[in-house]
């Protein structure tokens, strides 16, 4: 029971700035590596990881602009047909925060990380793009025989991976669902909301056209893009080859569409309306040459290791090499 709250927050202490010192945040990559993928390489791996290190390998750059820039295929327009043919490896590595503020700090944030990377596919492929409102085939959600549980008003409001409280992990027994999402008092408006980030090529955003009023209790298991893609070759974290779902595999994957319609009674509805699009008006088919950052160290006997920076010994200059 709450007894006592303040609408607003106490000051701020006047020595605040001192007390919890800004770490810097990496607008740049210590060392960054874009090259196009040997024609018979056959290894695909898509990692962008906390410790601040991106590695994307043997994918089409058409591919990479859809899941950095969070678009689907249609929302990509006026882009060259070889952009879907050209192979990327990308390896890059995010300065550690006691590089960059000289103290030791929290790992790179994902956000932060994945707009780095943007960057520097700009730079290297010298992308120009701009938005623009066009229609394209989008996706609301629509009730059918919904089978959600009414929640308490008075719970918390939560979308968690993992079972709900007195609940059985599923994926126990099934580990061909590997993602299990547990959510407590949310509403459709909220649901539609998370579901960009649940399904990562939902896009554009989806739309609640449910007509469904109040707050549910629900737990919604789905396959992963690694267990739908050994069974069928599917494509997006969960999602069937038709975003608005097309059967589950028969290796008893499931893709999140599917999962939404068979365990919540809904459906995502494929329609048209009107959404914002990248427009490319230029881009390169092959990256411009790598740019190394390297430490230069004040003392030669020293040698140039990356230990010797927070010895304040070195500093950092570019070195140059081929892209190809």
């Amino acid at each position: 029971m709450v007894q006592s709250v303040d609408q607003k927050p106490t000051e701020n202490a006047a020595d605040i700035g001192t007390a919890i010192p800004v770490v810097s945040v990496p607008t740049e990559f210590e060392v960054a590596v874009v090259k196009l993928a040997p024609p018979d390489t056959q290894q695909q791996r898509f990692q962008i990881q906390p410790s601040g290190r991106g590695d994307i390998e043997n994918f089409d750059l058409r591919f990479i602009i859809q899941e950095l820039w969070q678009l689907s295929d249609e929302m990509i327009v006026g882009a060259p047909k070889w952009l879907g043919g050209v192979k990327v490896n990308i390896s890059a590595r995010a300065p550690s925060a006691a590089v960059v503020s000289g103290q030791n700090g929290p790992p790179v944030d994902i956000d932060t990380l994945i707009a780095t990377i943007k960057n520097l596919i700009v730079e290297r492929f010298k992308l120009e793009t701009h938005m623009e409102e066009r229609p394209i085939n989008a996706l609301n959600l629509v009730s059918v025989k919904p089978k959600m549980k009414p929640a308490d008003p008075d719970g918390r409001i939560r979308c968690a991976e993992g079972p709900g409280d007195h609940q059985k992990d599923i994926r126990n027994a099934r580990p061909i669902l590997g993602r299990l999402i547990s959510c407590q008092n949310m509403t459709m408006a909220r649901f539609v909301g998370m579901l960009q980030g649940v399904g990562s090529r939902l896009h554009p955003p989806v739309l609640d056209a449910s007509g469904i009023a109040g707050a549910w209790d629900f737990t919604l298991s789905f396959s992963t893009v690694g267990q739908l893609q050994s069974g069928r070759g599917g494509s997006g974290e969960g999602e069937s080859s038709n975003p608005a779902g097309a059967g589950s595999d028969p290796n008893g994957a499931i893709p999140l569409p599917d999962a939404i319609s068979k365990q919540l009674g809904l459906k995502l509805e494929q329609t048209s309306r009107p959404v914002k699009v990248l427009v490319i008006d230029h881009v390169e088919p092959k990256p411009i040459e790598n740019l190394h950052r390297i430490a230069q160290c004040s003392n030669i006997d020293e040698g140039c290791f990356p230990e010797l920076r927070r010895r304040g010994s070195c500093r950092f200059g570019w070195r140059l090499t081929s892209s190809r």
